[in-house]
């Protein structure tokens, strides 16, 4: 049987732009999975969130670990996730890839922000120096028991030290073993269009509406190089926004929406997550008892 890590690796293989929606628990890496997507991504912002605080940093490694292994373990494709940076120096590095590896995890990606870190796409970022990052990839990927697990290199170094900077640590930390680039944040669309024709490796690309890069169609990042997009946010806002509509709605009416929406009785909702299967099986060990 193949891992997810080897699935992954199969897709970064294919032409198609690996797109992969960010998701945060298991209902919402369901509905990622059950619309068609390849891949879910667990957001590292809205991990934090659910958590009632906001992108600081402030989740430790067995909280985002834990959380992943939730999500692994309700899907039947791969997971990628956010492991901030690594939560500590190239010891913490090492436990945290096997910690992921060891759910199910089908990669990851490590950043360059000195810890506490923060989201990517917020002003007043600092970073490490470039040997201590590249030391951290280093032991990721050493780290890793099945070499089919993927190491995603991050670099926030675009909004502290320049873009050729960032393409510079990128380059670096491939030419260090990592799997996939990742500059995040980068800022104007001729940079957008210069991350895959400078960066010697597959590119990551962060669809953050709203954020720090300017906007891109899934279409046109495949055609500019990119290999995988992950869109965070894509859940999460709507979520949140419908969530607000609905509350909003109950308050000022007094009372609940008068039909539910198609699909969302109890029996229907639970059938999205296995019912039937379970039902099945507890069918079939009440009836080897008879």
């Amino acid at each position: 049987m193949k891992t997810a890590a080897r699935r992954l690796r199969e897709l970064l293989a294919q032409p198609e732009l690996v797109v992969a929606p960010g998701a945060w628990d298991a209902l919402t890496a369901r509905l990622v999975e059950q619309a068609g997507f390849p891949a879910v991504y667990m957001t590292g912002a809205g991990t934090s969130l659910a958590r009632g605080f906001p992108d600081f940093g402030l989740l430790g490694m067995s909280e985002m670990v834990e959380n992943a292994a939730v999500l692994a373990r309700s899907i039947g494709v791969p997971l990628l996730s956010d492991a901030d940076t690594g939560y500590g120096n190239e010891l913490n590095v090492t436990r945290t890839v096997r910690e992921f590896e060891a759910r199910g995890v089908a990669g990851i990606h490590i950043e360059d922000q000195q810890s506490p870190k923060r989201c990517g796409h917020l002003d007043g970022k600092e970073i490490i120096a470039a040997s201590e990052y590249v030391a951290k990839i280093r032991a990721a990927v050493a780290a890793r028991r099945d070499p089919d697990f993927v190491v995603i290199a991050r670099t926030d170094s675009r909004a502290v030290a320049g873009f050729d900077e960032a393409v510079a640590r990128a380059n670096a930390a491939l030419a260090a073993g990592a799997d996939v680039a990742f500059v995040e944040a980068v800022e104007t669309t001729e940079e957008l269009a210069q991350v895959p024709k400078r960066v010697s490796g597959p590119c990551l690309l962060n669809v953050v509406p709203g954020g720090k890069t300017p906007p891109v169609s899934l279409a046109d990042a495949q055609s500019l190089g990119y290999r995988i997009a992950i869109l965070p946010g894509l859940l999460l806002g709507t979520v949140m926004a419908a969530g607000d509509r609905a509350l909003r709605a109950l308050r000022e009416t007094g009372a609940p929406p008068a039909a539910a929406a198609p699909g969302s009785a109890p029996l229907e909702l639970f059938r999205r997550f296995g019912a039937d299967e379970w039902n099945a099986l507890r069918r079939r060990f009440a009836d080897e008892g008879k």
